[in-house]
């Protein structure tokens, strides 16, 4: 059970429990995450927007390589900062999606959501410098 009042049960029939946060609430968990992040970290990111989203669509699940929407927690969409040349500008933003509905399903409380949301933002943006889920594990970072 949520223990705040920042949750709210939709009354619907769904294939689980479905118990989710206001979407403004989960926003500002994740603006609060961000402004956690070391200073050197904030200072670096360049041209990449963080943004909350129910579900990963159909496309980003195809290219994560995961067959159920709950399976994806956040994901990373762009041109990682390793990879830019003296070519790369005039693009659009990279993308840092947050999946609000994902996250939920695999958290109890606040806190629980807290965290989940610092984890799997740091682990995009990890993402966005560089860093491959193959490095990410041989650092210890999963």
């Amino acid at each position: 059970m949520f223990l705040n009042n920042l949750f709210v049960r939709k009354r619907r029939r769904t294939w689980y429990n479905e118990r989710t946060m206001e979407r403004h609430a989960f926003e500002l968990l994740v603006v609060e995450a961000l402004n956690e992040l070391p200073a050197a970290f904030q200072a670096k990111m360049d041209n990449v927007e963080v943004v909350v989203e129910d579900w990963p669509d159909r496309e980003t699940m195809r290219k994560a390589e995961v067959s159920h929407p709950a399976q994806l927690l956040g994901f990373y969409q762009g041109v990682p900062q390793t990879k830019r040349t003296h070519r790369y500008g005039l693009v659009l933003p990279d993308k840092i999606s947050i999946y609000q509905r994902s996250i939920e399903m695999r958290c109890r409380t606040k806190a629980q959501v807290r965290a989940t949301i610092g984890r799997v933002l740091r682990h995009e943006i990890a993402h966005h410098f560089g860093l491959d889920d193959d490095r990410l594990r041989a650092i210890g970072a999963y």
